[in-house]
Formats: C-alpha cells, sequence, structure tokens
C-alpha cells in the first residue's frame, strides 16, 4: 500500500526511512529541502527547492530476485513518471543509477539497504539543475514546469508498478531498462577505481544487474559498481 508523507526540511529521506525500522513497504517520504543529501559513494547532492527529493521502502522477501537488480525497477519507474509528467525527448537511463535528458544528468537514484530493507531515494532536477564538476546537467524546467508534489504520485504509482514486475518477471524487466538505455554497442568510460578506468562499449547487462563492458581486446568485464561515462573520455 503506498502512502507519501511530505516533509519542508530534513537531512536525508533515505537516512530517515532507513531509521523507520518498522515502516511499511510502499512507505514515500518527500522533502522540500534536503540538507544531508547524498548520492554514490556518499558524493553531494544538492537539493535545491523546487526540486524532487524523495525515497520509499522496499522489504525484500526471500522469493524475490536479486536485490542489485531492484536498481533496474527504480530507473525505469523514474523515466516512466518524467514521461508521464512532460513531453521530454531523449530521455536515457545510464547504467547504474541516472536518468540524462539528452547528454545532460536530469537525475540520479541512490539504493541503501539494511538486512531486509532497500530504501531506493530519487533526486530530480524538476526546476534548477545544480553543478556537478565534470558533469553536464539540466533541470525538467527546459521542458516544462512540474512541481514535486505533482511528480510524487506519478513517480509512487511507477515504482508500484515496476517493484511488481521486478517480483513476477524480471527478464521482462531487464528487456524493458534496455530499452530505454543507452544501446548495446555504446561506447563508455568506466571509472572503477581512483587509479583505474576502462575503456569499452556496453554488452547489456548480467542476470545481478552488473554492467557487461566489452573490452577492445574482445574479452568482457562485468562491472557492480563503477563511475560511468558515455563516450571514450
Amino acid at each position: 500500500m503506498t502512502r507519501i508523507r511530505f516533509v519542508e526540511r530534513t537531512g536525508s529521506t533515505n537516512s530517515d526511512l532507513l531509521a523507520e525500522r518498522h515502516a511499511p513497504e510502499g512507505e514515500w517520504l518527500i522533502a522540500a529541502r534536503q540538507e544531508q543529501g547524498r548520492g554514490r559513494q556518499n558524493r553531494t547532492w544538492e537539493s535545491p527547492s523546487g526540486n524532487f527529493h524523495g525515497s520509499t521502502l522496499v522489504r525484500l522477501a526471500p522469493t524475490d530476485p536479486q536485490a542489485g537488480t531492484l536498481a533496474l525497477a527504480a530507473g525505469l519507474a523514474l523515466i516512466r513518471a518524467v514521461e508521464a509528467a512532460a513531453p521530454a525527448t531523449g530521455l536515457i537511463l545510464k547504467w547504474p543509477n541516472d536518468l540524462l535528458l539528452g547528454s545532460a544528468k536530469l537525475a540520479g537514484i541512490l539504493l541503501e539497504r539494511q538486512e531486509d530493507r532497500v530504501v531506493a531515494g530519487f533526486g530530480v532536477n524538476l526546476a534548477q539543475a545544480p553543478a556537478i564538476e565534470g558533469r553536464e546537467t539540466v533541470a525538467l524546467s527546459s521542458v516544462a514546469l512540474v512541481s514535486p508534489e505533482a511528480f510524487a504520485p506519478l513517480l509512487a504509482a511507477a515504482f508500484a508498478r515496476e517493484l511488481q514486475r521486478w517480483r513476477d518477471d524480471p527478464l521482462g524487466l531487464a528487456a524493458l531498462w534496455l530499452e530505454s538505455a543507452h544501446p548495446v554497442g555504446t561506447a563508455l568510460s568506466v571509472h572503477v577505481a581512483a587509479d583505474e578506468k576502462l575503456a569499452g562499449t556496453f554488452a547489456g547487462l548480467a542476470p545481478d544487474g552488473a554492467l557487461r563492458l566489452a573490452l577492445p581486446g574482445g574479452e568482457e568485464r562485468r562491472i557492480h559498481a563503477a563511475d560511468v561515462m558515455l563516450g571514450n573520455a
């Protein structure tokens, strides 16, 4: 059952939901402002007014698919919600957690797990596009004006649908994610560590949701966590 709560200000919606140990699946917490928003690898995520900052809770069951593939459900829900909110063209899912509008970052996702609970946090540039060093960013306001209050039920409904698809048809979910992502064969630059960068092409997804990277020599590398850029920058 979906329930959406709005607060004016908090540190992090992800942290708040993780702290609510008895919160039910389907709980959403949306904040007008976050003071300690974060992205992957504890990077700071700016949270200006008018953008969307929200998280939801999933409770894992023994029969569920691998938890890592929840990122695919979250990504697919995000792009479907943006498509429903605005007539944007050029939306692309980029592994592992970004939604692009053209070549610029529009939104990001952060999944965090504690035992059988996974919180999926979403940051969407609805009104403003905060600067990210080395990255191009964009706001949905370049296409249409959408408020966080209007976007929240669209995302909640899309996430509920894709979460059920994740449980019922994980292979079908992965296929739908691929249809909305950078195509197979796309050149990628993958930073797997501070001192290790790989250049290759996108070869699809592994069953556990990992990125399959085809290297120039013909071998394939499976990437479970990394910063990925389109092109061989």
